[in-house]
């Protein structure tokens, strides 16, 4: 297993310090410095801090090391100036010190010209200064950071690992990130679409809502807190985690979105779901629509950065009982439309369809659900549809009418004579009941209605009940479908009405047994 970075992060650097930020201390400041070249290079790191007067000291360096100098071996030999700086910027030093005295009383000049042209920051210290003094300060801040930076690396690792370990699903993972770097996290695939977020929710949508900028130039170069790590394995990158703003030392945040990248790639390699991420995201979209806890206006930038088109469309939420997650969003491929898939708690699947408002969206909803049925699928699989909404903040509402219609034809004896499509207005009475099945008096005329039927071992005249009443009191329907002689039909009918006190050829008594086994049903299931 191997994590990868862009491929100028291969290994993450050790902790640094700018130039800039050498200069500000207080040591450097007793010096009197001035920058006189290259001063738009200030924020290049400082790795080490040399002292050295020797005028081919470029050979001795490997990049990043700010070099102080009294310049006694260049003075008088322009050509040496010229060449020192030369050699200091091939080597890819981060800076020249040098301090006036007696070889140079005022920036020479040709070191400036030289350095200005090759973008080295040149400084000049003003007053006498011992170096030695530099060295130590800048070194065991570099000490410092470095012991900092690798602490917080193995804690983060030891957090994450110990996540893993106990199961702890992606978001989890992700939290423990966050409360580390202070900042936004955020997980997308290859196609910069929005897998998971964590962090605070008001600096999360504030960089979901210019998702997709920032997603443009997610493949430029880092900066500005902005720290990024691709996530992949076996020689294969699937996605990528992003540090959105984060307010510490560069360095650092590259090691712990190295550690957060190794516990991705581990956590997926190791299956720690049963969905995928792409089907955790939508989950967790639809689910929070659904419920109507988060308002649908704050969920927008989520829906957009998980790449559902919002706008100018027409949303038609869905819901196909028994329906797989996986299958249903290979036929949304297929039919090239553009939606979110998700199973929800209870087993269905719901589908957020987002079509453009010139295309029809119930022929659409209609040509989607006979494709269903055409399949693999049961052959009276349903489709649970809301009406199509053109605003967004009335998704949630429809989702929740798709899943009460859903719920209405959730047992499948009845779904026989359903069309693909099926909407509130054909659910009816089962429809009313499925809403109340939770209200207490409801409940309670159930039972009463039923009590003589409700014992185990009575299961089999329940059942020729719900069937007779089903098929409308259609007696040969009735007995056919159970598989027994009319005669037998008829002593078992009449059991039912002795247990029930009733007469089932009374329209109203029947009614009334009627709307009981159904709310009897609705509850059972």
């Amino acid at each position: 297993m191997t994590t990868t970075w862009e491929s100028r992060h291969v290994h993450a650097p050790e902790p640094a310090l700018s130039v800039r930020q050498v200069l500000t201390l207080e040591r450097v400041q007793a010096g009197e410095p001035e920058v006189v070249a290259g001063a738009a290079q200030l924020d290049r790191p400082v790795r080490w801090v040399h002292v050295a007067e020797a005028a081919d000291v470029g050979v001795m360096l490997r990049g990043g090391e700010m070099v102080l100098t009294t310049g006694v071996l260049l003075a008088g030999d322009e050509a040496k100036q010229a060449e020192y700086i030369q050699s200091l910027h091939r080597a890819e030093a981060a800076a020249v010190v040098l301090g006036l005295g007696r070889a140079f009383p005022a920036p020479p000049e040709v070191m400036r010209r030289a350095a200005e042209r090759c973008g080295l920051p040149l400084v000049v210290l003003h007053r006498p200064f011992p170096f030695a003094e530099l060295t130590e300060e800048v070194q065991s801040r570099l000490v410092r950071r470095k012991f900092a930076a690798v602490s917080l690396s193995e804690t983060v690792r030891t957090a994450l690992t110990g996540l893993i370990t106990a199961g702890a699903p992606l978001g989890r993972l992700l939290d423990e990130v966050a409360r580390h770097s202070g900042c936004p996290v955020v997980v997308t695939n290859l196609a910069h679409r929005v897998l998971a977020t964590a962090g605070e929710r008001p600096a999360v949508d504030d960089v979901l809502r210019d998702w997709e900028r920032i997603a443009r130039q997610a493949g430029g170069s880092e900066g500005d807190g902005w720290i990024r790590a691709e996530l992949g394995g076996r020689g294969e990158r699937w996605g990528r985690l992003l540090l959105c703003g984060y307010r510490g030392d560069t360095a650092s945040g590259r090691l712990l979105a190295d550690r957060a990248a190794e516990a991705l790639v581990l956590h997926r390699m190791l299956g720690g779901s049963a969905h995928s991420w792409e089907e955790q995201s939508a989950q967790g979209l639809l689910t929070d629509l659904a419920s109507g806890v988060v308002p649908a206006r704050q969920l927008l930038p989520r829906a957009r950065a998980a790449g559902l088109p919002v706008n100018r469309r027409t949303f038609v939420p869905l819901v196909v009982p028994g329906g797989e997650p996986a299958r249903l969003d290979r036929l949304l491929r297929v039919l090239g439309m553009s939606g979110l898939v998700a199973e929800l708690a209870d087993g269905a699947t719901a589908v957020l369809l987002s079509l453009p408002r010139d295309q029809d969206a119930r022929e659409l909803t209609a040509h989607f659900a006979a494709r269903l049925r055409a399949g693999t699928a049961p052959p009276h699989a349903v489709v649970a549809a809301a009406d199509p909404r053109a605003d967004w903040d009335e998704v949630p509402a429809g989702l929740r009418e798709a899943r009460h219609v859903a719920d209405a034809v959730a047992d499948s004896s009845a779904a026989l004579d359903l069309p693909p499509v099926v909407r509130l207005r054909d659910v009816h009475l089962r429809g009313l009941i499925r809403l109340l099945r939770d209200d207490p008096q409801v409940q309670s005329f159930a039972e009463r209605e039923l009590d003589g039927l409700l014992c185990g071992a009575d299961q089999e005249l329940l059942g020729v009940l719900r069937t007779y009443l089903a098929t409308g009191r259609n007696k040969s329907r009735t007995a056919q479908l159970h598989h027994v002689s009319r005669p037998a039909l008829y002593r078992r009918l009449e059991a039912i009405q002795t247990r029930l006190g009733v007469d089932l050829d009374d329209f109203e008594q029947a009614a009334s047994v009627h709307i009981a086994l159904l709310a009897h049903d609705a509850q059972q299931g």
